[in-house]
């Protein structure tokens, strides 16, 4: 899955005072900026204790462990970073590390350090030091003068109504109000500020968190080369088990008849219906195996038509609704159609849904599609499982697939596909 592009990183915030006051981002990203300072001086502690005593126990081999043991603690961290830029900033950042060896501590070790992902994760989480403390200083002091600001006229009617009396109330009615319009002024401010310093870091937990360009390639590519050596595995398995079968079936049945030609014509008879029945069933196969690789509807009459269709055979109520004023590419279209179809199929097995949608819109980076339903949830992306798939294949345009589906709630699927890459 790739990353975000420069393009894509976190906004400065919506015109208008109000649009970056309502705006939930804002107030996504305020809290992580308070605390973010905590988190570096935790790294930076952590780490500047557990590297050196593992490099220093290295030369008795006891190091070697241990120092693994701190390099996959310092990836977590990194690795949780990424999530957190999602939760905080709405920046996704996928990890770019290269494939994980099967076995062998040799390879293992070369693996962890000589992937540059690793040593671009510890940089981050050093920098995470002095670039919170800046974040937290500056987000504490904005954030606390106009509060203080703001509230004064509160501050002077408890003073007045209860007598309780405030270090921070300026004293008189004329000087609070007037401190309130500055402090209403102040919180616009505070709130660009935050946005401005969610965008700087964004920036850069983009550049060290995602990795460089070519390793996002080089991933995109053998993830793209992985899912298409699926499926052609898939496509070759399903002609040996089904129409090769049938057809070779039919063989028979015709070698049967031919050799009873002349001597059994109601066995003659009954083994030719056998072959044509045989070669109905070998054509439907093959029909649907074509329908597999690229349904004729979705090249003939777009997504809305194909989505439609899968909705129809689907065995309860899905609402679709496909907003797209022009067609997009092919590749977006067939990856789109298998994306709904792989997710409403496990739906149908394994959810326990009784309904469900699929929503197709377009935004300025391309065609997002979203699946929905209100089963029992508790999906994840295993390994080889029909989600790590859809993510595979989704990754061979540098596509994006999101999970969210928590136990005992709704399940959502978003994937989302640029139209150029």
């Amino acid at each position: 899955m790739r990353s975000v592009a420069l393009k894509d990183r976190v906004p400065l915030g919506p015109k208008g005072p109000l649009g970056v006051l309502v705006d939930p981002m804002t107030w996504r990203a305020a809290p992580y900026l308070l605390v973010t300072g905590f988190l570096g001086f935790g790294w930076f502690f952590v780490l500047g204790v557990a590297v050196p005593v593992s490099l220093t126990l290295s030369v008795i081999w006891v190091g070697v462990p241990l120092m693994m043991a701190t390099v996959l603690m310092w990836r977590g961290g990194a690795m949780l970073e990424r999530r957190l830029m999602y939760a905080a900033f709405g920046l996704k950042i996928a990890d770019p590390y290269r494939p994980r060896p099967e076995r062998g501590l040799g390879a293992h070790l070369r693996w962890l350090l000589s992937d540059p992902a690793t040593w671009q994760d510890l940089g981050y989480l050093l920098m995470l030091l002095p670039l919170g403390a800046v974040e937290v200083v500056l987000s504490f002091v904005a954030w606390f003068m106009s509060i203080a600001l703001l509230i004064q006229p509160l501050l002077m009617t408890m003073y007045e109504l209860g007598g309780v009396h405030s270090e921070l109330m300026i004293g008189d009615w004329v000087g609070s109000c007037v401190a309130a319009v500055f402090g209403a002024l102040a919180l616009v401010l505070t709130a660009y500020l935050a946005r401005g310093m969610a965008w700087l870091h964004g920036t850069l937990a983009t550049v060290l968190l995602g990795g460089s360009e070519e390793e996002r390639l080089r991933a995109s590519r053998a993830r793209g080369i992985d899912a298409a050596e699926a499926e052609r595995r898939r496509i070759e398995r399903d002609l040996h088990d089904g129409a090769q079968q049938r057809l070779l079936s039919v063989a028979v049945d015709l070698g049967r008849a031919q050799a009873k030609f002349d001597t059994e014509p109601e066995v003659v008879r009954m083994l030719i219906a056998q072959a044509h029945a045989g070669t109905k069933a070998a054509i439907a196969e093959l029909r649907n195996l074509a329908r597999g690789i690229h349904p004729a509807i979705l090249t003939d009459r777009g997504l809305d038509a194909a989505l439609s269709g899968l909705a129809a055979r689907a065995p309860i109520r899905v609402d679709v609704s496909v907003e797209l004023e022009e067609r997009p590419p092919p590749a977006v279209e067939s990856i789109a159609y298998f994306i709904v179809a792989e997710t409403l199929a496990n739906m149908a097995k394994h959810s326990g849904a009784t309904e469900a949608s699929v929503t197709v819109m377009r935004d300025h980076r391309g065609v997002v599609v979203d699946v929905w339903d209100n089963g029992i949830g508790g999906a994840v992306v295993t390994p080889g499982g029909g989600l790590s798939g859809l993510a595979d294949r989704a990754a061979t345009i540098d596509g994006v697939l999101v999970l969210h589906s928590p136990v005992g709630g709704s399940t959502l699927v978003r994937a989302e596909l640029p139209c150029e890459w």
